[in-house]
């Protein structure tokens, strides 16, 4: 719930704090003293589009602060709320709270913080989302929209309608994307044959050639060596000719001069002499060693001059692969894989496309099953929620009229993408089913039923709007409700219902109304009234105070005409009161 709002620098309010409370709570005041301006920033608090006129005049930005609680036994929101908090780092106050802020400058920049984090605005939208719910003279013209009702419709029917709209969806994006790459295959059928015999002919090509990772680079070194193949042989053997000894026994080899070395240290009888013979036999070994390698390597040059053509035909061969699909071998190869793969998805035989458009049809069936029960469920709870609805109209001083909830097919237009056939009946496939909701009313008995954008009036729209929500409200408890002037264009005997339909709420919710009607405010648990005051920020401006018992009669007494300074207002007030309190104790009894 809502505990407490402060508000700075907006339209009339120069700085104001209000403190809400469980059940109902009504804001009245004067025309121009900024009620609205409450609403307007809970609909910033909401995550709604910041607007720099609405910063008051003289001052640099606007703030709105508000103070969430979620303790409540059995509030749903709280599990939605800790995991967004979680994931922000978001933290809650000392007293278990939490702080949502939202300011906007006379710029037009907008800053959100959430429990002391900087987040976007989005955020506190979906922070709010589930917290608040703000009702204005707008959301009642979006009451009038097509898809509204049907959100409107689903919501009330509950888990058996949203079960199946997932579904729903499910199957439908399935579906779609089959359509797709049929319709895909199909156009570019042509194009991608022409494609396929590209990527065959690639992929032959290299696989004549055969070429195997880093052979490339391994045939360049091979080359290098064989063009210089003589100067590496006479290099080598001439190296191992001078360590080992060649074939003229009078050349003189380090091996010999080594051997000579070591027996006449050996023979010495000098200790110190002696003590050399080791270092000298390990440097014959090393000797040993090198001349071993140098035969190797003399062994392993080719002694068939061919071979060099030979490894220059093939490197020909990989550079003309080098040159058309990639820089190295590797590269040629990765190329392959994906050429590949590619070719698999350019399937465009007859059996493929067989198999796809055999995956449309049953994709189709499946979806339009989903969607028939989708629209039989609608259809059911259609006529239970006109029914609740048209039952809390006769309370609401509009008792001859009837609301009634048609869902219709949707035809498909003649080249219409989504057309599903559903019954025998081409429909149009949409996001949210088959289904078009209309919301009609019959103002009064023997009255033709008609769109509400037709038939219904503003005070009329109003009540039709409550009525929907109390309705609504049954399966959904917790959540904190603001209507803003939910009781234009209504007076008399159908104020003082809205009183009590919202006092009934105001069980299961918590309630905030801006209203005008006295009959309203008196059913109020906490009656805040927004006055013109003298303020230190710029001269006149707006402050919010919780008004005393004796305090709402006076009240009271200026909404009913502006008699707070006669003792028959005040009569007058006090007996409003005390109808209104009476009823909801005997309500709630």
């Amino acid at each position: 719930m809502l505990s407490e709002i402060r508000i700075d620098g907006l339209g009339a309010i120069a700085e104001a704090t209000a403190t809400f409370s469980t059940g109902l709570t009504v804001l009245t005041g004067e025309t121009g003293a900024g009620k609205t301006m409450v609403v307007t920033g809970l609909h910033l608090l909401s995550g709604a589009r910041a607007d720099a006129g609405r910063v008051r005049v003289g001052a640099d930005r606007a703030v709105v602060e508000g103070r969430f609680t979620t303790d409540t036994v059995g509030d749903p929101a709280r599990g939605e709320v800790e995991a967004l908090l979680e994931s922000t780092g978001a933290r809650r106050d000392d007293d278990d709270s939490i702080i949502a802020v939202r300011s906007v400058s006379t710029d037009g920049r907008s800053r959100a913080h959430l429990g002391g984090r900087s987040v976007p605005a989005g955020v506190l939208s979906e922070f709010t989302g589930s917290l608040l719910t703000v009702h204005g003279q707008n959301d009642q013209l979006r009451l009038q929209r097509s898809d509204q009702q049907r959100a409107a419709l689903d919501r009330f029917a509950g888990d058996t309608v949203t079960a199946l709209l997932t579904e729903y969806r499910t199957r439908r994006r399935a579906w779609l994307a089959a359509v797709d790459e049929l319709r895909d295959r199909t156009e570019r059928a042509r194009e991608m044959a022409r494609e396929a015999d590209q990527l065959t002919f690639a992929l032959q090509e290299i696989d004549a050639v055969a070429p195997e990772p880093g052979e490339d680079a391994a045939i360049s070194a091979a080359v290098r060596r064989l063009g210089d193949l003589d100067s590496l042989r006479d290099a080598a053997a001439g190296a191992r000719g001078a360590l080992t000894g060649g074939d003229d026994p009078d050349d003189v080899s380090v091996m010999a001069l080594l051997g000579t070395a070591r027996d006449r240290l050996d023979s010495a009888d000098d200790e110190v002499l002696r003590a050399l013979g080791p270092r000298v036999a390990e440097a014959i070994a090393v000797v040993t060693d090198v001349g071993a390698d140098l035969t190797a390597y003399l062994d392993d040059l080719p002694a068939d001059p061919e071979s060099l053509d030979t490894m220059l035909s093939r490197q020909a061969e990989l550079k003309n692969l080098t040159r058309k699909y990639a820089a190295d071998v590797d590269g040629v190869l990765a190329w392959a894989q994906e050429a590949r793969e590619r070719l698999t998805g350019l399937d465009v035989s007859a059996d493929a496309l067989a198999a796809l458009a055999e995956q449309v049809r049953t994709g189709a069936a499946a979806t339009a099953s989903v969607a028939a029960s989708l629209s039989a469920a609608r259809t059911k709870a259609a006529t239970r929620l006109a029914k609740a609805v048209s039952t809390e109209l006769s309370g609401l001083a509009m008792g001859k009229a009837k609301l009634e909830v048609v869902v219709r097919p949707r035809p498909a237009a003649q080249d219409d993408r989504v057309a599903l056939e559903v019954g025998g009946a081409s429909l149009h496939a949409g996001s949210s089913g088959v289904d078009d909701v209309e919301f009609r009313l019959a103002a009064h008995s023997g009255a033709q039923s008609l769109p509400l954008t037709k038939s219904a009036s503003g005070g009329e729209l109003s009540r039709v709007m409550l009525a929907l929500e109390v309705v609504l409200a049954q399966s959904d408890a917790g959540s904190t409700m603001v209507f803003d002037e939910v009781d234009a264009g209504v007076g008399g005997r159908a104020a003082v219902e809205i009183g009590k339909r919202l006092a009934r709420l105001a069980r299961t919710h918590q309630v905030i109304v801006v209203t005008h009607l006295p009959q309203v405010a008196a059913f109020a648990d906490t009656h805040l009234v927004v006055n013109k005051t003298d303020t230190r920020k710029g001269g006149p401006g707006s402050g919010v105070r919780t008004l005393s018992d004796s305090d709402r009669v006076v009240e009271l007494a200026r909404m009913l005409a502006g008699l707070d300074d006669t003792e028959t207002g005040r009569a007058h007030a006090e007996e409003l009161l005390a109808t209104a309190t009476a009823e909801r104790r005997a309500a709630a009894s």
